[in-house]
């Protein structure tokens, strides 16, 4: 009595274990190519959906708003521009009557490109941002098309996003 596989059994084993193995891999090589596309668009699924619902809520309590170049421009309300814009002043009515303002502006502070949203103080005196809105972005402007103000962001791949806003009534 022989004991132990033929050659064509031996075989049949070892091209059924490659072939498992080479599943294995393309479904491992598929997955990656998943999560990359993924992360990819982090962008779009996690950092637009914030930024539009803060922008939104801003925007939509402003009474009146003006576009600038920079921040010094917007702080003093010189040089108001009608064109594409980096920076926005949003202004809103207190409940005594008195006028208030924040600025959102896209800059590089010395660690790269973000939104920063800045608190006009009574004093007029700006100090540091409140807070950085996002880092993501590559781009920012705002503009006014039809009395609308827009603002588009550029994602880090290639994504733009465009949000649009009126002021109260």
């Amino acid at each position: 009595m022989r004991r132990g596989f033929t050659l064509i059994e031996l075989s049949i084993a070892m091209m059924l274990g490659m072939a498992t193995g080479a599943m294995l891999l393309a479904l491992f090589n598929q997955q990656l190519a998943f999560l990359k596309l993924y992360k990819s668009q982090n962008f779009l699924t996690d950092q637009a959906p914030i930024i539009s619902m803060y922008v939104n809520r801003l925007v939509g309590k402003a009474d009146r708003f003006r576009l600038h170049d920079t921040v010094a421009d917007a702080l003093s309300g010189v040089n108001a521009r009608l064109t594409a814009s980096p920076v926005v002043v949003l202004n809103f009515r207190q409940p005594d009557g008195a006028m208030r303002a924040t600025i959102l502006s896209f800059e590089n502070r010395g660690s790269g490109y973000a939104l920063y949203h800045y608190l006009v103080p009574v004093t007029g005196v700006l100090g540091e941002p409140q807070w950085a809105v996002s880092k993501s972005p590559t781009n920012v402007t705002f503009a006014m098309i039809n009395g609308i103000l827009r603002m588009t962001l550029s994602g880090p791949n290639g994504e733009e996003i465009t949000y649009s806003g009126t002021m109260q009534q």
